[in-house]
């Protein structure tokens, strides 16, 4: 089904998103308010039904965004606070901590309490019967104060294998208390899926009248696949983090439970129209996050419907079904073929399509041995694909370069009483002109840089637009020593585009002249075709 297939007939699950707080928790993740602000708003034009902010009652950061998430005008979403069940021989009216919940102001609040009878008599230290009524008070407390209350089981199927009863009894507490949903958390990540369905049957028989929900960590590498189960089993309502950001091993990924529910299960997660903004969501977050993408994700990662392999890719040339799972256009990515030393010549055919040049099948084997080639030498065109697109430009018979290096000189120094400098000289033919210029740079790399577009730029204004935002070097035989071929990969920006290009020698200099060259060339191309 394609996510236009969404109709009021089909089972709705509740996607509750704890981004904001679980994911948070993920070593090496920090959010500022402003920060959690701009992706709950993602979230909510996505159509998620909860988000859960954070704990108020655990720092002001957190307490600041409910403050401020009163003012915005939610249109899909629900913000639930995050706390706990009230202390061991205390009231629930008088815990400060559930205090701060009511202060935060949401129409939700969840809050988690002990299921494993060890955790309440040796974490806790209380008896198993307080701890019961810690449950029941908590939800009732908020409950009375007008408040949604979902609740949290933590630890709920390690503590139905140590004691299923008192596990359903803690469960029956929060639902006596009058809690709307219950989800059953997997909270150290080691559980099973057939262990995960038979759990949630068990807690569908001790409480049928309420909706069962799942919170699965992947310690286990089971986070999703515990989440479907769970949902197979008759849960309605799933929580996890966008792109599985979460504590230790991570939280069940959402963006790959929504698919699976929405396109292998048949069920109803998201709003029409909410699917295909997956893949620009899930970057979306790890921008804000300072985080890389993990481009090999399911569903959402750029390599997720990437083909390499020549006999692959001339399947899908027939038929994208063969070698695709979904359309990929459902969850907003697209498919790519990569051209490496492993490509056939449908690879070459297909990225030249997808790049918008002709290239016959004969010019195609041509730039296919090339690759080859020049793989053998230490090239890697999978994330370059600007010099990919050159190589097939410049086996047109009509392609005229914009410009030619002839010579290049580079070089670093210390003056006496002074700091370290670099220098470098370039010679350049541009049409029929011959342009010696020199420049300066805080490295051997960034002075040919300068000189390059010092060069370029009487000829090519547009040079000033283009900009390096990322340059990678590779030694790729560290056995070699000082000799090892080194790999340089320029990741580059205009105000419209963004392109990668690629150079390998045994001299890092002239590797990394290589990748200069296709970025600027690649560049006034793009600036030429619009």
């Amino acid at each position: 089904m394609s996510s236009n297939d969404h109709n009021d007939s089909l089972p709705v699950v509740e996607v509750y998103d704890t981004t904001l707080r679980d994911g948070t928790q993920m070593e090496g993740m920090s959010l500022s308010c402003d920060d959690k602000l701009r992706i709950a708003e993602h979230l909510d034009s996505i159509g998620v039904t909860f988000i859960e902010g954070g704990w108020p009652g655990s720092n002001p950061k957190d307490v600041e965004f409910f403050e401020r998430a009163k003012d915005v005008a939610w249109k899909n979403v629900a913000v639930a606070a995050f706390g706990s069940t009230c202390r061991a021989q205390l009231r629930a009216e008088d815990d400060p901590q559930l205090q701060t919940l009511i202060a935060a102001g949401t129409s939700v609040c969840t809050i988690f309490g002990k299921t494993w009878n060890m955790h309440v008599t040796e974490v806790l230290r209380t008896t198993l019967e307080e701890n019961l009524r810690m449950v029941e008070e908590s939800v009732d407390f908020l409950r009375q104060n007008g408040r949604r209350v979902i609740y949290d089981a933590e630890h709920f199927f390690d503590g139905y294998k140590a004691d299923s009863e008192y596990a359903l009894e803690t469960l029956r507490a929060a639902a006596r208390g009058g809690a709307e949903t219950l989800a059953l958390c997997d909270t150290n990540g080691g559980s099973m899926p057939w262990e995960v369905e038979e759990m949630v049957k068990a807690a569908q028989g001790a409480v049928p009248n309420l909706r069962i929900g799942i919170h699965a960590h992947n310690d286990g590498e089971c986070g999703v696949a515990n989440s479907v189960a769970a949902v197979r089993a008759g849960a309605r309502h799933v929580q996890g983090t966008i792109n599985g950001y979460g504590e230790r091993c991570g939280n069940a990924n959402l963006c790959a439970i929504v698919p699976d529910l929405e396109l292998k299960l048949g069920l109803q997660c998201l709003p029409q129209g909410g699917l295909e903004q997956l893949y620009d969501l899930a970057h979306f977050v790890a921008e804000i996050a300072n985080l890389s993408p993990n481009e090999h994700a399911a569903y959402v990662g750029r390599s997720a419907f990437a083909h390499k392999g020549g006999v692959h890719v001339s399947a899908i040339r027939r038929h994208p079904e063969s070698y695709e799972h979904v359309n990929p256009t459902l969850v907003g990515n697209e498919s790519r073929v990569v051209v490496s030393e492993l490509s056939g010549r449908s690879n070459v055919l297909s990225k030249a399509e997808e790049l918008g040049l002709e290239v016959s099948s004969t010019h195609g084997g041509r730039v296919l041995e090339r690759i080859k080639e020049l793989e053998s030498k230490g090239f890697a065109y999978e994330a370059a694909e600007a010099s990919v697109a050159l190589l097939m430009a410049r086996h047109q018979d009509d392609y005229d370069a914009p410009f030619e290096v002839l010579d290049f000189q580079a070089g670093v120094g210390r003056r006496r009483g002074g700091g370290m400098f670099a220098e470098a000289t370039v010679k350049v033919r541009i049409g029929e002109e011959i342009v010696h210029t020199a420049g300066e740079g805080n490295g051997p790399v960034s002075a040919l840089d300068s000189a390059l577009r010092k060069a370029l730029r009487p000829f090519f204004p547009e040079v000033a637009d283009m900009h390096l935002s990322d340059y990678k070097v590779r030694i790729l035989d560290g056995r070699s020593g000082t000799g090892a071929t080194t790999r340089v990969l320029i990741d580059s920006q205009s105000a419209r585009d963004s392109w990668s290009t690629v150079g390998a020698s045994s001299n890092i200099i002239e590797a990394s002249l290589q990748a200069l060259v296709d970025s600027i060339e690649y560049g006034l191309s793009l600036e030429r075709s619009t």
